[in-house]
């Protein structure tokens, strides 16, 4: 009996790590598709007329789900948090980077925005008191000299205006605000409450987008809306909802970090999709990008099974009790970060 309450921690633990570790690959998977779909939704529809559609779709499929689930309304705590990150990151962002990405070429806006990751650790570890181990701040630079090599790479002769440089910087600004704001939020609510609720909030920050929206989509081609539906339902009902899920279960930052994996696929999407053919520097960026991600969430030799042990009870709660457990156990810094 001794043997088997001592193991079924370490198992509990394992299978959240796992799960929250799958959420986070559907994640970055999903997010690297949508930029294939912006590409040829943004050729008939303006920057705020694409984000209004894609967070309507979003909203609907999100909807339908929350009916259907009856989960019910996010508790109070939850709101500052869901407004907070459905202004800033389902609304201001996705408005800003569809402006930025008309403005700049793929490669500058790319590389522009993948400063968000390094800003998520920064406000993690100042405002939610996130840990930052050396693995992580490794991985992160690795990966990020990664993302300058694909963004340096992708960079065309379209040039970078100072108004779409600026644009991607504020959207990477919001980016990093709206996960920090949207970690807290999952302590009371559960994600599929969080990204219900803020993909809402996002749609109607972009309400004033509405005409623009429905004269465009009125002679927008149907591939053009099909992608925008697309956009709606894979890369934010869906992947925001597994987002959430895996953030529940590990820090900001290293959440933040993962996230670098997104160029790699890009490129491989882009090849794969768009026959568009990588060059050297664009594959040793995309390798050095998978590579940060790797070490960022690697475990010290040796750690693994104390960890695994000293967090085997906050596995049981998270477990029986949802996001709320394993918020508070990531807010302590220890291995649950670990997915």
């Amino acid at each position: 009996m001794s043997n088997t309450s001592s193991s079924s921690p370490v198992s509990s633990t394992r299978k959240v790590e796992l799960l929250a570790a799958g959420a986070a690959v559907v994640t970055v998977v999903l997010w690297a598709s949508a930029f294939v779909s912006i590409r040829s939704a943004g050729e008939a529809y303006s920057p705020g007329a694409l984000a209004l559609g894609r967070l309507l779709a979003g909203a609907l499929a999100l909807g339908a789900i929350w009916m259907v689930r009856r989960e019910g309304m996010p508790p109070r705590a939850a709101w500052r948090g869901i407004a907070v990150s459905g202004v800033l990151w389902f609304g201001f962002y996705m408005v800003a980077l569809n402006w930025g990405e008309q403005q700049v070429d793929a490669g500058t806006a790319a590389l522009v925005v993948n400063i968000g990751p390094i800003l998520i650790a920064l406000l993690g570890a100042r405002l939610l008191g996130d840990a930052m181990p050396p693995r992580l701040l490794v991985g992160m630079a690795v990966s990020f000299a990664g993302a300058v090599a694909v963004g340096l790479s992708m960079s065309g002769e379209g040039g970078a205006s100072v108004l779409g440089v600026a644009l991607c910087v504020l959207a990477a600004v919001a980016y990093a605000a709206g996960v920090v704001a949207q970690k807290p939020a999952l302590g009371s609510a559960s994600p599929l409450q969080v990204t219900t609720f803020g993909c809402l909030v996002g749609a109607v920050v972009c309400l004033p987008f509405a005409g623009q929206l429905v004269r465009e989509a009125a002679d927008a081609p149907v591939s053009a809306t099909l992608n925008m539906v697309y956009l709606g339902v894979f890369p934010t009902a869906l992947a925001f909802t597994t987002w959430a899920y895996a953030l529940a279960r590990t820090t900001a930052s290293r959440m933040g970090a993962t996230t670098y994996a997104v160029p790699a696929l890009v490129v491989l999407m882009s090849w794969l999709a768009l026959d568009e053919v990588p060059g050297l520097l664009t594959l040793a960026g995309g390798a050095l990008c998978l590579a940060g991600v790797a070490v960022s969430r690697s475990r010290a030799r040796g750690k693994g099974t104390a960890d695994a042990t000293a967090t085997g009870a906050e596995a049981g709660t998270e477990a029986g009790a949802g996001p709320r457990g394993a918020v508070q156990g990531a807010r302590t810094g220890r291995p649950t970060t670990e997915d």
